[in-house]
């Protein structure tokens, strides 16, 4: 029964872990604090509970390690669903088969900025989004959908300020 809740308790306090540093990345410092707190409230349970007796019971070390290898996947995972903050999306188009594109993402309320440019045989657009990190699947199919050979590219942004759509003004 120990080793259950050492790697239950693992699991939770490695995944908080996990999501407060994503948010303080994001610039979520309080958000981030307060989770710091109930992360380090509950390390601080688990260690002690690990090493009272360790040397004759060494299975915590294996548990707590079990439990922080869960804790991480599901930590990323959990973060990945979450999709905390935003990320620039940049497409490449045939300059003669954007407008669909263009027009479908503007009609579900993506922001869309169209650059003109230039490939090796024929002109381009190029359009520049921003979009948050739990729609970028959704909107990179929305495109694909509409033009498959498109050219998509994401990064990942800290904090966009103005703009239509953006979350920061």
């Amino acid at each position: 029964m120990i080793y259950l809740f050492i790697i239950l308790a693992k699991i939770v306090e490695v995944s908080m872990a996990t999501i407060r540093m994503v948010l303080i990345t994001k610039g979520e410092r309080k958000i981030g604090a307060i989770i710091a707190f109930f992360e380090v409230s509950l390390w601080v349970i688990l260690v002690s509970t690990v090493l009272d007796n360790i040397m004759e019971n060494p299975l915590k070390i294996i548990a707590y390690a079990v439990g922080f290898s869960i804790g991480n996947y599901l930590g990323s995972w959990i973060e990945e669903k979450i999709g905390i903050g935003l990320a620039e999306m940049q497409v490449i188009l045939m300059e003669s088969q954007s407008v669909p594109v263009i027009e479908k993402l503007r009609e579900q309320g993506y922001a869309v900025t169209v650059i003109d440019g230039s490939g090796k045989n024929h002109p381009r657009k190029i359009l520049l989004m921003y979009v948050q990190r739990n729609k970028i699947r959704e909107c990179a199919n929305l495109i694909k959908a509409v033009q498959e050979n498109a050219v998509i590219t994401v990064s990942d942004k800290k904090a966009i300020y103005g703009g239509y759509g953006t979350l920061r003004k």
